[in-house]
């Protein structure tokens, strides 16, 4: 069996990851990159956690997937503490693999409203 890329991981992790969502998830997953785009991740994790609900719900599977790929802490305070650590080059490499993961989960958690 073939290795999986980088993309099919994300790929299946926003699929099993989308499986809980509601209508509401996939509305704050389309707009979530844009927001990190415009306001910075630091600043919308920050957000996402203060609002909570669906949103902290999709910030910690965030989290977890940046957990698991950058190596930064899955815990929002430990997250953050150690984001405030990373050189530019770092910070910039996790800000874009939150983005390439959210790619797939707007499309995921949209497909699965689909379904529904």
């Amino acid at each position: 069996m073939a290795k999986e890329t980088l993309e099919q991981r994300r790929a299946r992790d926003a699929w099993e990851k989308s499986a809980k969502y509601k209508k509401e998830h996939a509305d704050i997953a389309k707009g979530l990159p844009a927001l990190i785009m415009n306001s910075g991740l630091m600043q919308a994790m920050a957000f996402m956690h203060d609002k909570g609900g669906a949103r902290e719900e999709i910030a910690a599977d965030l989290r977890q997937w940046l957990c698991e790929q950058c190596g930064v802490p899955r815990c929002f305070k430990d997250h953050m503490e150690c984001l405030f650590k990373k050189n530019s080059q770092d910070f910039q490499q996790i800000t874009l693999e939150s983005l390439a993961w959210l790619k797939w989960l707007k499309l995921m958690a949209s497909a699965r409203q689909q379904e529904k």
